[in-house]
């Protein structure tokens, strides 16, 4: 017998029937998560507000299928505008009847608010949906669901549960799955070591054991794949203290991770011994620079291009300026370093859109009307010569009562769903909306808040 979850009655932990078959529940509209996490400085919280598309370390989000010309995607939902109640959502965005369908809650765990256990998404060869719900440090595990049916949303089947948070997974033609996650260990009291791992499995379900990559102090990190390459950049925590992250380093797979180098191809002997080594790309440290990871995208010849944010400082305000929008591109057997432009917030987590010489980055980088608290009105910045130079082509949102924040680049990203995000008041629990726009950011819809058909047009805010 299978059952179906409701919204008013979220699924446990394990919600699965005795053949792990899970049924999630339509939910009637899309109702981003608020959350703060309550380190409240003079300039605000650390971050807080709506973060249904937290946080950048979860990825991939969503991922456009051309088989059936639909975007899948993933965020953090709630069961109600004045509830907090973390719910894994799953739904679609349709390109040829550009309409979405009632989004589905597939896992609640009761109690639980945090969007740290947010999930990601990706789609297998054969179009089947997989789901990586974030575990948290050894309090919760890390969930794998795979849908029952290719291209579906109806049905999936409980995998697995495993330790692991921030899981980015990437399947690699022939060889299966490649996932790069995090694990918690002890540091010095009150930190905990955020320490990155892989592990590789052919069908999603055996996995080889974890492998640690890094584990000097603390790590977050954000990968991408480029054909048979996956790539992941992450900075340094020292002392295991993430308020004092730090350093850029880079590391990549050609051979689904039986071996790793650096950018040059130089093996890596792993785990990574210390802060200085084969991997390191900059040193902030002895700038005293603190630095946020955002995106990962590579060039056409396969090369890495991050983005990231650098800041003096680890609380909202004056302290943290100049807050930079920094790319670094490995050109010509060298990294180059540019500046797009500055932003108001650590936490102002953006996308980056490579097209050959044609870049662009979708983030909040204009002020918003709660500034200086994280997030802000979000902005279309293009480069026509690979970063040398950038510009702001246009201000996606404008007039806005409450910030945007983490902007999501879906794999394949297609117009319109060309980025994802969600709004939400940092100063205070309010609603969160979800949008999308368009690659020219002069076209923003959003997603409605309430349902009352099986599937519904998106509400164009902005041309």
């Amino acid at each position: 017998m299978m059952t179906r979850t409701t919204p008013d009655a979220p699924a446990s932990p394990s919600n699965a029937t005795a053949d792990r078959t899970v049924l999630p529940a339509p939910v009637n509209g899309y109702r981003g998560i608020w959350y703060a996490l309550g380190y409240v400085y003079e300039h605000g919280d650390k971050y807080s507000g709506g973060l249904g598309t937290y946080t950048a370390d979860h990825v991939p989000m969503a991922v456009y299928a051309p088989a059936v010309k639909k975007t899948f995607f993933t965020y953090g939902g709630t069961t109600g505008e004045t509830q907090r109640q973390l719910v894994i959502m799953v739904s679609y965005y349709d390109h040829a009847r550009h309409e979405i369908p009632r989004p589905v809650a597939l896992h609640t765990d009761i109690g639980v608010d945090d969007p740290h256990d947010n999930a990601t998404l990706h789609i297998d060869a054969d179009g089947h949906i997989w789901i990586f719900k974030s575990g948290r440090a050894l309090m919760r595990p890390g969930i794998i669901y795979k849908s029952r049916a290719p291209y579906s949303i109806e049905a999936f089947e409980n995998v697995s549960q495993q330790e692991f948070t921030y899981p980015q997974a990437w399947p690699v033609d022939g060889d299966g799955w490649l996932m790069l996650f995090t694990k918690y260990r002890h540091a010095q009291p009150p930190h905990l070591h955020r320490e990155l791992y892989w592990k590789t499995s052919r069908d999603g379900r055996g996995w080889s054991a974890d492998t640690k990559l890094a584990g000097f102090g603390g790590h977050y990190q954000v990968s991408a794949r480029a054909g048979r390459r996956i790539g992941t950049f992450f900075n340094w925590h020292p002392g295991g203290d993430n308020d004092r992250r730090t350093n850029i380093y880079y590391a990549q797979t050609d051979d689904f991770g039986k071996t790793w180098t650096n950018v040059a191809g130089k093996p890596l002997a792993l785990p990574l011994p210390g802060p200085v080594n084969d991997a390191l790309v900059e040193d902030l440290q002895s700038h005293g620079r603190l630095a946020y990871t955002s995106d990962l995208n590579f060039d056409e010849t396969g090369a890495p291009v991050l983005l990231f944010v650098t800041s003096s400082a680890a609380e909202p305000g004056p302290r943290g300026e100049p807050r930079e929008w920094t790319t670094l591109h490995w050109r010509d057997g060298a990294w180059r370093r540019r500046v797009v432009t500055t932003t108001g917030h650590n936490y102002d987590m953006g996308s980056l859109y490579v097209h050959g010489k044609k870049w662009g980055i979708v983030a909040p980088s204009e002020r918003g009307p709660q500034a200086p608290w994280a997030g802000g009105e979000m902005a279309l910045w293009v480069s026509p010569d690979e970063g040398a130079t950038w510009k702001r082509d246009v201000q996606i949102t404008k007039n806005s009562l409450y910030n945007h924040s983490y902007a999501r680049r879906p794999i394949g990203a297609t117009d319109p769903f060309y980025s994802f995000w969600a709004d939400g008041d940092p100063t205070r629990m309010s609603r969160s909306h979800l949008y999308f726009c368009d690659s020219t950011g002069r076209n923003v819809w959003r997603l409605p808040y309430n349902m009352d058909a099986a599937t519904a047009k998106p509400e164009k805010i902005r041309t």
